[in-house]
């Protein structure tokens, strides 16, 4: 009997650590990994505008700190990629066309995702770098998580 109380007091006091620990900072939820985030809501507007599927989930977040802008690789529901960049990220005035550009038909390459704008202005980003070439000029940026 005192064997039994004491087993069932230790599992007691197991389970309440485990639970207990949920509540300290820094603890990681036990939600997958591959959660998905979703997309800044003026990329949804954009999108809902233009007829994509929503929502649209981040594949890739990265900010370029030269020029302050923050660059988005989403996924709609069927795998379609899409680039949003913003000068200044979500903090700053958002206005597409001027400050924000929206781009369908990203690609996934072995190193970058890639899209080429209608105008024939092409974009590369990955995890280190953005690559922008606007009329045959190459401009490079260093990024870092956004």
């Amino acid at each position: 009997m005192v064997i039994a109380t004491v087993l069932l007091s230790i599992i007691g006091m197991s389970a309440g650590l485990v639970l207990g620990s949920r509540h300290k900072p820094g603890y990681v939820s036990d939600q997958p990994a591959n959660s998905a985030l979703d997309c800044p809501p003026e990329m949804h507007d954009t999108a809902r505008l233009l007829g994509y599927d929503l929502p649209m989930t981040q594949v890739l977040k990265v900010r370029a700190p030269s020029s302050g802008t923050t660059i988005w690789i989403c996924a709609d529901p069927d795998g379609r990629l899409f680039y949003q960049a913003n000068r200044g990220g979500e903090e700053q005035r958002w206005i597409e066309g001027e400050t924000a550009l929206f781009l369908a038909g990203v690609q996934q390459g072995p190193d970058d995702y890639h899209v080429t704008a209608s105008d024939g202005n092409t974009f590369s980003v990955n995890e280190e770098r953005l690559v922008v070439v606007i009329k045959g000029r190459k401009h490079t940026s260093d990024v870092q998580p956004g």
